[in-house]
């Protein structure tokens, strides 16, 4: 099992080869990482038998940043029939796993495969408990079974409290007929990301107060009235009247990049279309002079060199915040309804 197999959005397997190629390098794993340009998933080939738990166990997956799942293992060609039997054989010196989830690539033959998969769990399943491979137990591994066709399976192992949180890394998220616009599901995936469920509470509560910076026709807006925050919503564009009839929303019709609240707010989201390193320098202004004690800002990409940019983007943010001599926590993730570009989320700590 010396191979990692990473998913991720089709278009960017150059930016997971680039960070996965880093992260190996800098935790001293020898490999080389390989991809086919819009097929959904990259490799890491490791050079050494181990090098691929070793590589996993140092890199916590959520630090990731274009990866949204991984999993260690090797590819398993299939026969037409009795397919079971063929993974059971090839799972015979694997240990016992505590969890399984069947998962295929964000392509069109992947979503073609889907139907397959639901078929196949039930009996595989059974099968895989009648020969002691799987219990239910989230402190063992999770079999994380990746099928490129009916005929070829990558066969892979991850631990379940540093791999994804949905299957492929796709939470299922059902848009709202009342949001004014799809954009809103960016931010609802950015709480399930970023924020604990268990938290969400104490940092997403109606007593809180947020801004949106480019909020027209109100997207983002609206998740923040959704949990009942009073809101200032900053563009020069119309906002949905649904969202100004709830009386939670102040519209203002000024410029975002150069607005600034009069004490300080719980929440600044932004989603406005420009260049990211013009956005960067927003969420360093907002939370480095204490505008906010939270962000979650969107980054539009370039169209070369992304991993490299947002690495820089992101070194910029903790070097400034260290000349401040506070303490933030970054995380930054290229989420499913992310297209061109990544979504940061920044939390102020201390006081």
């Amino acid at each position: 099992m010396n191979t990692l197999l990473l998913h991720c959005r089709p278009g960017f397997e150059n930016e997971v080869c680039a960070e996965i190629s880093e992260h190996a390098a800098h935790q001293q794993v020898a490999g080389y990482a390989k991809a086919k340009p819009s097929s959904a998933y990259a490799e890491f080939i490791c050079t050494e038998a181990d090098g691929a738990e070793r590589l996993m166990g140092a890199v916590r997956f959520n630090r990731l940043i274009f990866p949204r799942q991984w999993a260690r293992g090797s590819f398993v060609e299939l026969p037409e029939s009795d397919r079971i039997s063929v993974l059971l054989a090839h799972l015979a010196d694997v240990p016992t796993c505590g969890s399984l989830w069947l998962e295929v690539l964000d392509t069109n033959d992947g979503k073609e495969l889907s139907n397959f998969c639901k078929k196949f769990e039930a009996p595989l399943r059974k099968a895989l408990a009648k020969a002691g491979k799987l219990v239910e137990d989230p402190h063992k591994p999770r079999l994380l079974l990746t099928f490129l066709s009916g005929r070829q399976v990558f066969l892979g192992l991850a631990e379940a409290n540093n791999s994804a949180q949905w299957p492929m890394g796709i939470p299922r998220l059902k848009f709202p007929r009342e949001a004014p616009s799809r954009s809103t599901l960016k931010l609802e995936e950015a709480w399930h990301t970023f924020i604990p469920r268990e938290q969400w509470d104490e940092r997403l509560s109606g007593d809180m107060t947020g801004v949106d910076l480019g909020a027209a026709p109100g997207g983002w807006t609206y998740q923040l009235v959704r949990r009942g925050m009073l809101v200032t919503a900053i563009d020069n564009g119309p906002m949905a009247e649904s969202l100004m009839d709830t009386g939670l929303v102040q519209h203002l019709m000024v410029d975002g990049f150069t607005y600034k609240p009069r004490q300080t707010v719980d929440w600044m989201v932004c989603d406005i279309v420009e260049k990211p390193a013009r956005s960067a320098a927003l969420l360093e202004t907002w939370i480095g002079e204490g505008l906010c004690r939270e962000a979650v800002v969107n980054l539009k990409l370039p169209m070369k060199q992304r991993y490299a940019e947002v690495r820089r983007l992101l070194q910029r943010l903790e070097d400034a915040f260290a000349a401040r001599k506070i303490r933030v926590s970054i995380a930054c993730k290229q989420l499913y309804h992310d297209r061109e570009e990544v979504t940061c989320h920044l939390r102020r700590l201390g006081k």
